[in-house]
């Protein structure tokens, strides 16, 4: 019973929603521009394309990330994940330029709006599928620690956020006839897009360059390494690093110097059982020093 709930809710699953729902609004969006010759909606559709690649691309890069060690990465693939939420955010960036593009040829050569009842309940109904999608994969990506989650939850937010700019737009459009109203929405959504984009392409980068763990990680480490401090055990020179969804730290152990090799080891493991318990995805490694090869000499 376990097994099985463990694989219904692996970030993979989660991806394989992301994909369905991608599809689903992608046929409602495009219905709903067809209806209304909107470059708004159609921005809004083209948005989903981009939501399906990224979907795609992360679902493959959770299954590399998910990879045992090998002797070629010894420390794993974590950090495939990074190349995903990168990725996404340059296929966002892509969007939003052919987006405004669209919008400025629009802004030159107005066009008449259509069929705005039919439309704007099939963007609606495309935008609450992504709203659910998104709020699913951000509680997931909690849980696994998956930056490709995260950052397939957060494209999709923005798109609900987007979508729900287009639908007040058009509403006004087809109310007051006002057709600049349509391109100006959608240079919006536009620069909307384009500046999460940048936000993940950013969050990527730091992933690649080895950030430390987080402040509340941090502060859980302390307090257990408290737990094994005393006048003659210590530890120093601590230093941690998140690759996607595991966590990996090194210090150096500190013992009096007459402890034998096996008593000092049995603390090391016991001290490294103890992280492992308050932060499961953390693998550490403790070098164990004599404290009077390391220590200041006495005045």
């Amino acid at each position: 019973m376990s097994g099985t709930h463990t694989h219904e809710s692996s970030p993979a699953n989660y991806l394989w929603l992301s994909i369905g729902a991608a599809v689903a609004t992608i046929a409602l969006k495009l219905t709903a521009w067809q209806l209304t010759d909107s470059v708004g909606l159609m921005s809004d559709a083209l948005e989903s394309f981009v939501n399906l690649a990224g979907a795609g691309f992360a679902l493959w890069m959770v299954v590399v990330s998910r990879r045992p060690a090998d002797p070629e990465h010894p420390f794993g693939h974590g950090k495939a994940e990074y190349f995903s939420s990168g990725f996404e955010g340059i296929l966002i960036l892509g969007a939003a330029v052919a987006i405004a593009w669209s919008a400025i040829l629009r802004f030159i050569e107005p066009s008449p709006l259509e069929s705005l009842d039919w439309g704007l309940a099939l963007a609606t109904s495309a935008s609450v599928i992504n709203f659910a999608v998104a709020r699913s994969l951000a509680a997931a990506a909690k849980r696994h620690r998956s930056m490709a989650l995260d950052g397939d939850a957060r494209h999709l937010m923005t798109d609900v956020w987007t979508s729900a700019g287009v639908l007040v737009g058009l509403a006004i459009a087809g109310f007051t006839e006002i057709l600049w109203l349509d391109p100006l929405v959608a240079i919006l959504v536009a620069l909307n897009i384009a500046r999460e984009a940048i936000r993940l392409i950013r969050a990527s980068g730091h992933g690649l360059l080895d950030q430390s763990l987080p402040p509340e990680e941090i502060a859980e480490v302390e307090r257990v390494v408290r737990e094994f401090s005393s006048a003659s055990v210590r530890l120093d020179n601590i230093r941690t690093r998140r690759s996607g969804y595991q966590s990996f730290m090194t210090a150096h152990l500190v013992v009096p110097g007459d402890w034998s090799v096996a008593k000092a080891h049995l603390l090391a493991d016991e001290l490294e059982s103890a992280l492992s318990s308050a932060l499961p995805h953390l693998r550490c490694v403790l070098h164990i020093e004599p404290g009077s090869q390391i220590e200041a000499p006495a005045p």
